[in-house]
């Protein structure tokens, strides 16, 4: 059993505003706990931005990385949260714009179950609407796509959503409906 695993209930118990300024103060440990709470939703993000889990992976210990070494900066205006996501979203982004296009759903063989064999017109219908609405998505600007992933993937309220993406409430509600609308034209045959 590690250290970590073996910390006491009080400390894993505390806010992340606790833990961060204690981080900030070089407590190794509470960074950890920092990080154990949030890597499994940050991956799930960045697995969806980039398009690439080994991609993923890196974006979000990156984003870890420059967190640890910018906490002395970090002042509390955001939940530590809302800051977390908005590193690793930047360093998505980044990661895109300097790589080529992840593959498409389309190209990658879906791993099959004894289930979908015995009911292949619905694994097929399954896998046709799962890479039409690959398709939708892609079909969105980049702004549209990373409001609908945070509200509709990572379930973050608006307020958190306007945080990471540096714009106001107003602008994400309406990026939302606008990628709402156009997935809704997308996969109108599938419903």
């Amino acid at each position: 059993m590690s250290e970590r695993t073996a910390a006491p209930q009080s400390v894993r118990d505390l806010p992340d505003r606790i833990l961060a300024v204690r981080a900030a103060e070089g407590d190794e440990d509470s960074f950890a706990f920092l990080v154990q709470r949030h890597s499994r939703s940050l991956l799930g993000l960045a697995r969806c931005v980039v398009g690439d889990s080994q991609d993923a992976e890196e974006a979000v210990q990156d984003a870890f990385l420059s967190a640890w070494r910018r906490l002395p900066e970090y002042r509390h205006h955001a939940e530590f949260r809302t800051w977390m996501y908005r590193i690793t979203v930047n360093r998505c982004l980044n990661m895109r714009r300097r790589r080529p296009p992840p593959l498409s759903l389309e190209t990658v063989a879906e791993p099959v179950t004894a289930d979908a064999w015995s009911q292949p017109a619905r694994s097929a219908e399954q896998d046709a609407a799962t890479a039409a609405l690959s398709r939708a998505l892609a079909g969105l600007d980049e702004e549209q796509r990373l409001c609908w992933l945070l509200r509709e993937v990572q379930g973050m309220p608006y307020k958190e959503i306007a945080q990471v993406t540096h714009t106001s409430e107003q602008t994400v509600r309406g990026r939302l409906f606008r990628a709402r609308r156009s997935l809704q034209e997308a996969m109108g045959p599938w419903r």
